[in-house]
């Protein structure tokens, strides 16, 4: 794992910029769900952040207030006292997102490092809730081997892969496809559209 993380530090900005827009691509299912069932939250609205984040890292000299739409996306989050599991889930989606917008407004080099992590650390909440395993040691051996978090894994490894190769616009609306994984989220659960 630690290659992983090393390679994914050692790409330039834009690259790792890709990597996390991918990644927020497979977490909105999870706010979409979220503000389903609630109603709190909107997901037009990071879907239009998210949108704007895409449109930058295809067009260089696209002028986008990303102060701006950090201050609409602080909006988005669940309520704070929300505690429960979709809101932490939403809650992931939006963070994700932040920590994206924070990387083009020129700050957080170790960005890339928590989207990834938060992507992860999902999943391995869902298993955790699901499989309601109390042995510390099988519940870990039981995450490791899971299904979900081996397509985590592997989805991460191939945005990574993708994000090292070519990146003109056809391999960004590749990745955004890869990312959009035909709606279904990090957690195998389909929302939005």
């Amino acid at each position: 794992m630690s290659g992983f993380f090393q390679r994914l530090q050692a790409l330039p900005p834009r690259r790792q910029q890709a990597f996390m827009a991918a990644l927020c691509e497979r977490l909105v299912p999870n706010y979409a769900l979220y503000a389903e069932a609630t109603g709190q939250g909107d997901v037009k609205g990071l879907r239009a952040v998210l949108d704007l984040v895409w449109e930058r890292l295809a067009v260089k000299e696209a002028r986008i207030d990303f102060e701006r739409q950090a201050e609409k996306l602080a909006g988005l989050e669940p309520p704070a006292e929300d505690d429960s599991f979709g809101a932490r889930r939403a809650l992931e989606a939006v963070v994700a997102l932040s920590a994206l917008l924070d990387t083009l407004r020129g700050e957080a080099p170790e960005a890339v490092l928590e989207v990834s992590r938060a992507s992860r650390g999902g999943v391995r909440a869902f298993i955790e809730l699901t499989e309601g395993e109390e042995d510390a040691e099988r519940l870990a051996a039981l995450v490791r081997e899971h299904p979900l978090m081996a397509d985590e894994n592997d989805f991460q490894d191939a945005v990574l892969e993708a994000v090292e190769g070519n990146l003109d616009r056809d391999a960004l609306k590749a990745l955004r496809r890869l990312g959009r994984n035909e709606g279904v989220s990090n957690l195998g659960l389909g929302g939005e559209e």
